[in-house]
């Protein structure tokens, strides 16, 4: 496990080593997945990889680990199943629904779920890179890397598991709601969605601040089948 970097020549390991020789050993990356959709949950997900990893390399199953928006659908998933895996791999998920993205909007909606993942990890957490700015709910020492996904495997981790687990709860919610397409464009605000909620006015999972779904005047829609609100 003595390589590095990776195909694309980048070093993902770099903030992580350079943490781990001022002494910090608890390194955790912070993401999320689901800022923009029009419906659904943020789901964010921190992940602290094993201290192994980064002072010896990344093993080579794992070597191109990226953003999760560069990957395909199925890698993405392959890579999630691999990470959970992983005995040694310390993660946490949050899925913080429209009904609080609603009441507190969604930055402080993100930041409030990242401030859970890094308290779910418990005193281990000694570091946090997080992607984009810096997060001022989370208490701990942090270091904010914007495009921070594609440059350090934990917060690319955090971005995989994320973007995974939010797709495959949107797929369910799909069965719940089928006429919206969920299952396709996940909550995202395409010309499908659209349509639908012009056809059928919003359902309980959009998100109801956000101004395609606000300016709608149609009534709440109940889902086809009635039933437990889907789980990660």
């Amino acid at each position: 496990m003595t390589n590095r970097r990776t195909t694309s020549g980048i070093d993902r390991f770099s903030y992580e080593r350079e943490l781990a020789s001022a002494g910090k050993r608890g390194i955790v990356g912070v993401d999320e997945a689901g800022r923009g959709p029009l419906a659904g949950p943020v789901v964010v997900a921190a992940v602290m990889l094993p201290f192994a990893w980064i002072r010896g390399g990344m093993p080579a199953p794992f070597r191109d680990l990226n953003d999760s928006k560069l990957l395909t659908a199925e890698r993405r998933s392959r890579f999630c199943r691999m990470l959970f895996e992983q005995e040694s791999i310390a993660w946490a998920v949050c899925a913080v629904g429209p009904g609080r993205i609603d009441r507190l909007n969604i930055l402080r909606a993100t930041h409030y779920g990242m401030k859970r993942v890094v308290a779910k990890l418990g005193g281990r957490v000694d570091h946090v890179l997080v992607d984009g700015l810096p997060v001022a709910a989370i208490e701990q020492e942090q270091t904010a890397l914007v495009k921070g996904d594609s440059k350090s495997y934990s917060i690319a981790a955090a971005s995989v598991i994320a973007k995974t687990l939010r797709d495959r709860r949107m797929r369910r919610y799909h069965r719940q709601f089928p006429d919206y397409g969920f299952a396709s464009h996940k909550g995202y605000p395409t010309r499908e969605h659209l349509a639908a909620l012009e056809r059928y006015g919003p359902c309980r999972i959009h998100r109801r601040s956000f101004a395609p779904v606000r300016q709608l005047t149609l009534p709440l829609r109940e889902p086809e089948a009635i039933g437990k609100t889907p789980s990660l």
